[in-house]
């Protein structure tokens, strides 16, 4: 199955209409270079703060509360943008209002056949904390689409090896990371959470990220990082774990994964992370004895 995932220059759209031209063009590019998934950033909804007023955009609070007013519209054209592609399409994350004021990070994933699923963020960044209103997701799902299960993690929840381990229990062989990091820190705080992930469970990991500067915005304002299709490091595999990276390029970085390719190499592996993790829950290992050294 081809994986697209999109190196996404924040822009400053001047309309919902003019937002949803974009798109198209990025999704109908995906598709006829053969994606069968497309995946797309995290915080992709806040570009759309930009077609309300500077004191609207400026502001985070007053963006997450004027973007839902455009929430039936991102639903519609997604979901149209799917069946017209014949692709499966996470378009990066919208910040939800839950009621109350409070507000969840949520990847929506949108199939060809018009059904419509999603994961909300589970871990929040010192910046969502920070901005009061946004609360963790309290679900944690897995996908399956044409044979293949896949779990979403979004940006920071990637670097937690619980949950993705319980996606990949569950039978998850993908999981799709929108991301979105505005320093060299942030991007390698989650790109080593990917690779890890990929070690850890044995499957691929498929990172989308922003990119550029976006200074009419305090969410979006700096954006690092390369959209990047991971393995785990192993006998047919990449040796550095990269399958492909955008390496500072724009646009979509497309990838066949093939899990039952995977799967089969287990037999020859020089590792295997994934059948080894319970051995870090025998009883003697669970707790680490003190001993003093004299």
């Amino acid at each position: 199955m081809k994986v697209a995932v999109a190196r996404y220059p924040i822009g400053k759209p001047s309309d919902f209409a003019a937002f949803a031209e974009t798109q198209r063009g990025w999704l109908r590019d995906a598709a006829d270079r053969g994606a069968e998934i497309a995946v797309l950033p995290e915080f992709l909804s806040l570009e759309l703060a930009s077609v309300f007023p500077v004191e609207v955009s400026a502001d985070v609070p007053a963006s997450l509360a004027a973007i839902q007013a455009l929430r039936t519209a991102w639903i519609a054209l997604y979901r149209a943008l799917a069946v017209e592609t014949g692709m499966l399409v996470l378009p990066g994350t919208f910040l939800l209002d839950r009621g109350g004021g409070r507000y969840r990070n949520r990847a929506d994933v949108f199939t060809p056949d018009g059904m419509h699923g999603w994961q909300d963020k589970l871990q929040l960044t010192g910046f969502e904390k920070q901005v009061g209103t946004i609360e963790g997701g309290d679900a944690l799902r897995v996908f399956e689409y044409r044979g293949l299960r896949f779990g979403v993690a979004i940006c920071y929840d990637i670097e937690f090896p619980l949950t993705v381990r319980a996606q990949m229990e569950a039978g998850a062989r993908l999981i799709l990371t929108p991301s979105c990091t505005d320093t060299v820190a942030g991007a390698g705080r989650v790109r080593i959470g990917c690779l890890a992930r990929a070690l850890e469970n044995r499957c691929f990991v498929a990172q989308a990220v922003t990119a550029g500067d976006a200074p009419w915005s305090p969410a979006l304002d700096v954006n690092t990082g390369d959209a990047t299709v991971y393995a785990p490091m192993d006998v047919g595999l990449p040796d550095d774990g990269i399958v492909a990276t955008s390496a500072g390029r724009d646009g979509w970085t497309l990838v066949d994964v093939d899990v039952d390719a995977l799967d089969a190499s287990r037999a020859r592996a020089q590792v295997a992370n994934d059948r080894d993790w319970a051995r870090q829950r025998a009883p003697d290992l669970l707790t680490a004895r003190v001993e003093r050294l004299i």
